[in-house]
């Protein structure tokens, strides 16, 4: 792959990932669709465009039921953490979970870090503090707790992906055994089913296009990146979130959310650096 195609694509994932916050969020906002209800549509349609990746290749198995149920958990508390949050404001949440499990996944494997990357996860941790201090510009505290729960989940659904031969066909497997479950969760909560065109058209477009079509890119471009370089250009996902937010959303940015997108973004570049040997 040519380093403009490697660029690119990263990109296009990026903005795809970010894409997955816009897209529930300005759904909910405007309370075009339940939350259950844009759950459900965006794992089956994700399970549908993923499932039709796999009938152009030879491979056609892979994932877990242990990662299907994690994946379910993550998009539902992701879907009602965005009835409250901002689009930014979700996006940081949910990558600083992601990368907190993670580097305590690694911790409890016996990994060790250095001094450097201590004071990143001390300094992501202080503006995640100062993100939720009561406030009037703090986020909604359900809100967040449902998306630090959803990246909770997304981070051991990437855990339980480690050492996958092929990641399309696992992903592709983990979608499939998710949509039943989303369905059975829509069932149980048809009382509050709400869904116009526009919110299901929200929902189809977060599963296929950023969700589907985005796990696809991102999983092209993993093999050519090193895992530092991997780690690090996710950091671009909740600023692209947050900008979206204000140019699509009207969404304002505050000092705080700055002061603590700062600390908590350049606290988790630190923790993600290997040390040179």
């Amino acid at each position: 792959m040519s380093r403009a195609s490697l660029i690119a694509l990263t990109v296009l994932a990026m903005i795809a990932f970010a894409g997955n916050s816009l897209l529930c969020r300005l759904a909910l906002r405007q309370l075009q669709i339940d939350a259950a209800s844009f759950t459900a549509i965006r794992l089956v349609s994700g399970a549908a465009f993923l499932w039709l990746v796999l009938r152009t290749r030879p491979r056609r198995t892979g994932g877990s039921w242990t990662a299907a149920l994690a994946l379910v958990v993550y998009a539902a508390a992701f879907s009602f953490a965005y009835l409250s949050l901002a689009a930014g404001t979700g996006a940081l949440l949910l990558f600083v979970a992601v990368q907190g499990t993670m580097v305590i996944a690694g911790l409890r494997g016996g990994e060790r870090l250095h001094a450097l990357q201590w004071l990143g996860v001390a300094l992501a941790l202080v503006g995640l503090v100062l993100l939720l201090l009561p406030g009037i510009a703090a986020p909604p505290i359900a809100g967040a707790i449902l998306m630090l729960a959803a990246g909770v989940a997304w981070g051991i659904y990437s855990l339980r992906g480690r050492g996958v031969t092929d990641a399309i066909a696992a992903t592709a497997g983990n979608f499939l055994r998710a949509a039943p479950i989303a369905v059975a969760m829509l069932i149980v909560c048809a009382r509050s089913m709400h869904i116009t065109a526009a919110g299901a058209t929200y929902a189809l477009a977060s599963g296929a296009i950023t969700s589907g079509l985005g796990y696809v890119l991102w999983y092209s471009v993993l093999p050519s990146l090193k895992a530092t370089s991997a780690a690090t250009v996710q950091l671009s996902a909740p600023v692209i979130a947050a900008v979206g937010g204000v140019v699509l959303l009207d969404e304002a940015i505050t000092l705080r959310m700055i002061t603590a997108s700062t600390a908590i973004l350049g606290g988790i570049a630190l923790a993600v650096i290997r040390r040179r040997v």
